[in-house]
């Protein structure tokens, strides 16, 4: 094919193509090139000043979280964030999504996702040791969103499964909004010695960069202005944005680089996984975090199709692929290194003293550009920000559940897609390979041991986004908590977190206040509770032909257990357990599950938080926990306590016999920050002692086969068989 002139670019508007504006185009002619660019040179700026990589309108507003401590060793601006943990040991994580991918091509979407979070974990030089995932879609009502969500769970179990990673602890949510737009947001949990830590920057004079991993073919090209763009009919199929995975090549990767990194961790400069924008991303990224230049060959590339150009071969995003900066005495070792697997490993640059970015193709310099133009000259947006009339016009009293039927709500509420079982959905990922995970999917937090120690990670993704439609400051703040208490509830005390924020169209001023609100509360929460922000995502125009979703921030926090017999876990173990409701009930029915269930839709201003005594809450949580004096414990959330004594009773198959202040309706109300937990009932005294904050006794374990429940104004007796029933068969008969 013949490339546009410069010319032919400018005169054709082909920019706008690929998702630059006029404003754009002009400023990068007049500006930081001061010239017209060419083919090649134009396609490099638009994926670089795409939001997925530049983040041009979200960059401002993510200043205000928090992202230093005494506890952090690397954060933003690396392929992954880094948190001392003691013992010389590190762990790294990061979460990133994949949502448009995932939308066109569920299977391969997802996969692909996958393979880019573990990437950024090993290019840090961190083993992978757990996977993490977080997702939504629209309503199980038709066959195109069923085959959706199977593809979709069929694609990260299978590249997990087949690399070798266990995927410990996740979520998955249906709401109407997401039916064109899913949310696939897959995170990704390291270890490491803080010795072999290795960085993404690239520098030294005359030091080489090193392609390792598969061939590049055409795949993926411009998948970051893809990631970047509005979805309608016109490029909803687009498969041609979205990457092809091979989780075989990647385990022959990953184990390479964490072999060399370990027995050789002088030999590598730098190092970073070729993701969005592929081979122009990793190296300009690598090169401006020190000021250097690049001389990239191209003819030099494995390329797994014939005749490719400078410019596919610049902006593929094929998988498995790594760039490293090596110095040249060391290169014909590191080379046979690599090759011993069966990979590609072939020198493709090298550093030098200038800001300039040049590659050749055929003997011609194709490209010829400053670095600083490519990574620190894309424009920075500061958008308008009005208040959503959604949230200003939201009723101030709380909703009023209309209960006429006690025990019939009670088995709808279990087969409410958002609370019903989702074993169906994660039994397809192993969560056990490599024998260190020490609690399995379907409690507050996914646990990991770390092998040689006392210790263990535990972690969760947390993503309510009714709330956050509702109001984004408080629901930033609900939502962060949540994943403090699910943390809490095992033993742990979280180290940090990391996120992706699944928002419409930032161009919008009401939707860039929803945005920058839920950043907002988000970093209150993190600010109060000292938690770093190390790493994460923005993933803006989620929409389909203008219906945006509802404003989804998703939260990855990491907890440290300090001693693996602190774990504490969601379900009774033993009748006559004692069971205890921690904190204060509410009628918080907003946004809630009843309120679904009985409306079909949300509506109503969230209540303000009283963050004191939510922390004498949880302060109750640890020192219970440390005392050994727990038997288990579940934060409340979706659905309100009579859902989650549900979720601890049916594990184990206990029967309940509660007996409560609260009235029947407050059964189903979800205030923020409340725990369930059971007991020894020779504990008692000094459990309550240990009690800070509002508690009641609720009720006891029981052998029966009945939830007996005794509110303030009604008496049911459940059935409990029923019940699992109900919750157990509640989306598997939906996908049926």
């Amino acid at each position: 094919m013949n490339e546009p002139t410069p010319i032919e670019l400018k005169e054709t508007k082909l920019y706008k193509n690929w998702g630059l504006t006029t404003e754009e185009y002009d400023y990068l002619c007049a500006d930081v090139l001061k010239r017209l660019p060419n083919y090649t040179e134009l396609g490099i700026f638009s994926v670089m000043w795409s939001e997925h990589c530049s983040y041009k309108n979200s960059k401002n507003v993510l200043k205000k979280f928090p992202s230093s401590g005494s506890n952090v060793i690397t954060g933003a601006g690396e392929d992954a964030g880094a948190i001392d943990i003691g013992d010389g040991m590190a762990v790294v994580f990061k979460a990133e999504s994949h949502n448009h991918p995932s939308a066109v091509e569920p299977f391969q979407g997802a996969a692909t996702g996958v393979g880019g979070i573990i990437r950024d974990i090993f290019s840090m030089g961190a083993e992978p040791i757990a996977l993490t995932d977080s997702l939504k879609f629209g309503l199980l009502e038709d066959k195109e969103t069923k085959n959706l969500v199977s593809e979709v769970v069929s694609g990260i179990g299978w590249y997990g499964n087949s690399i070798g990673i266990p995927n410990i602890a996740g979520e998955i949510s249906f709401e109407k909004c997401y039916k064109k737009n899913p949310l696939v947001n897959a995170m990704c949990i390291g270890l490491i010695k803080k010795t072999n830590l290795t960085t993404s920057s690239a520098k030294g004079t005359g030091n080489l960069l090193l392609y390792v991993g598969s061939k590049t073919g055409r795949d993926g090209i411009h998948g970051a202005t893809f990631a970047s763009d509005e979805f309608d009919e016109n490029n909803s199929t687009q498969k041609s944005a979205v990457q092809v995975g091979n989780p075989f090549i990647e385990k022959l990767l990953m184990d390479s680089c964490l072999d060399l990194v370990t027995n050789h961790p002088n030999w590598v400069k730098g190092m970073q996984d070729m993701g969005a924008a592929g081979l122009i991303s990793s190296t300009a990224e690598m090169v401006s975090k020190t000021g250097c230049g690049i001389t990239l060959n191209l003819d030099s590339i494995p390329q797994r199709e014939s005749d490719m150009s400078a410019y596919e071969m610049l902006l593929s995003e094929s998988q498995e692929r790594m760039v490293l900066c090596i110095e040249k005495e060391n290169s014909s070792k590191i080379i046979q290194h690599f090759k011993k697997s069966g990979l590609d490993a072939v020198i493709i640059g090298e550093i030098t003293d200038n800001d300039t970015y040049k590659a050749t193709f055929n003997g011609e310099t194709v490209v010829d550009v400053p670095v600083s133009g490519i990574v620190d000259k894309a424009p920075r947006y500061i958008r308008s920000v009005v208040e959503s009339k959604r949230v200003s016009s939201q009723p101030s009293s709380q909703y009023v559940p209309e209960i006429s039927n006690l025990e019939n709500t009670l088995i709808n509420i279990l087969k409410q897609p958002n609370i019903s079982d989702k074993s169906s959905f994660y039994k397809t990922y192993d969560s056990q390979v490599k024998s260190d995970t020490v609690v399995l999917p379907g409690g507050d937090a996914g646990v990991v041991r770390i092998k040689e120690t006392s210790k263990a990670i535990a972690v969760t993704n947390d993503s309510n986004s009714r709330f956050v439609y509702l109001d984004p400051f408080i629901g930033g703040q609900i939502l962060t908590l949540e994943s403090v208490n699910n943390l809490i509830s095992t033993g742990a005390r979280p180290v940090g977190l990391t996120d992706c924020l699944n928002f419409g169209n930032p161009e919008n001023p009401e939707i860039f206040y929803d945005f920058s609100k839920s950043v907002d509360g988000i970093s209150d929460i993190c600010t109060t509770y000292e938690l770093p922000v190390v790493s994460g995502n923005v993933s803006l125009f989620n929409e389909f032909e203008e219906d945006a979703i509802y404003p989804s921030p998703m939260i990855g926090m990491v907890g440290l257990i300090e001693d693996t017999e602190n774990i504490t876990t969601i379900d009774f173990k033993n009748a006559g357990d004692l069971i205890y409701l921690i904190g204060e009930t509410k009628d918080d029915f907003n946004g809630s599950e009843i309120q679904t269930l009985e409306n079909g839709k949300i509506f109503g201003q969230l209540s303000n938080l009283d963050i004191s005594k939510i922390q004498e809450n949880q302060n109750s949580i640890v020192q219970l926990i440390e005392e050994k004096l727990l038997i288990s414990c579940h934060d409340i959330s979706e659905g309100g306590l009579f859902t989650a004594l549900a979720e601890c009773s049916f594990k184990n198959n206990f029967g309940i016999d509660i007996k409560t202040k609260l009235n029947s309706k407050q059964l189903f109300s979800e205030t923020s920050s409340r725990f369930v937990v059971t007991v020894n009932p020779s504990d008692k005294l000094i459990v309550e002692s240990f009690i800070s904050g509002t508690y009641e006794l609720i009720g006891e374990v029981t052998d029966d086969s009945e939830f007996k429940i005794q509110t303030a104004d009604e008496r049911v007796n459940l059935n409990k068989d029923v019940a699992h029933r109900s919750w157990k068969e509640g989306i598997s008969c939906q996908m049926k």
